[in-house]
């Protein structure tokens, strides 16, 4: 991999903050170390988090992750149970998390503006109860991830805003929209199979969510 040279690194604290000042006291002040039931409301009504984790070397992956609202359930005040759907079966998250169990979460609600974020340390489990407790139409996952939390705030709308990203005005028109068959079939080196093809196998795939 070749690295791209610059003329000004920064590589301190010290120098970071010669730069940019120091958050406010109430930036500082809205972190919590328990889930409120703040928190609580926010993590049931949403439909779609991201998860951060990052294996012993410090490679880094953020992973989507979506259902019904409410489909991330609390154990307890303080531990976050996630359902482990069925994906590409790559399991980066989890094999990460295997290795070091630290991770982060960003909770997102459709047309709100501002998030939740939350990290904490994170653990497999096949436990039976806990997989039938989060099944759904009768198909619980195989593995459940469980969050610890350590921390939680809420982060403010201002990338929200800048993106202007629930503005559906704004929005790509689908006729501009790239085609996720024609990239997959470039990436994968499958010239001399249709796109018509491998979009069809993909809209087959992703008619099995559970």
């Amino acid at each position: 991999m070749t690295t791209t040279r610059f003329r000004e690194t920064i590589t301190t604290l010290a120098e970071l903050r010669s730069v940019v000042a120091g958050p406010h006291e109430l930036a500082l002040r809205k972190e919590i170390h328990a889930l409120d039931d703040h928190c609580r409301a926010f993590i049931g009504r949403s439909p779609f988090l991201l998860l951060a984790t990052s294996n012993a070397q410090g490679r880094c992956d953020v992973s989507p992750k979506g259902d019904a609202p409410g489909f991330v359930q609390l154990l307890g005040d303080n531990t976050l149970l996630l359902p482990d759907r069925p994906g590409n079966q790559r399991l980066d998250s989890l094999q990460n998390i295997i290795e070091n169990p630290h991770a982060g979460l960003l909770f997102i609600i459709p047309g709100v503006e501002w998030t939740l974020r939350v990290n904490g340390r994170a653990r497999i489990v096949r436990d039976d109860d806990l997989r039938e407790r989060l099944a759904f139409q009768g198909r619980p996952p195989a593995l459940v991830i469980v969050v610890d939390v350590e921390e939680a705030f809420l982060h403010c709308p201002k990338c929200f805003k800048r993106s202007q990203f629930w503005d559906t005005s704004c929005w790509m028109p689908a006729a501009e929209q790239p085609s996720f068959a024609a990239v997959i079939r470039d990436h994968t080196e499958l010239g001399d199979i249709p796109v018509e093809t491998i979009d069809k196998a993909l809209e087959a795939s992703n008619r099995k969510l559970y």
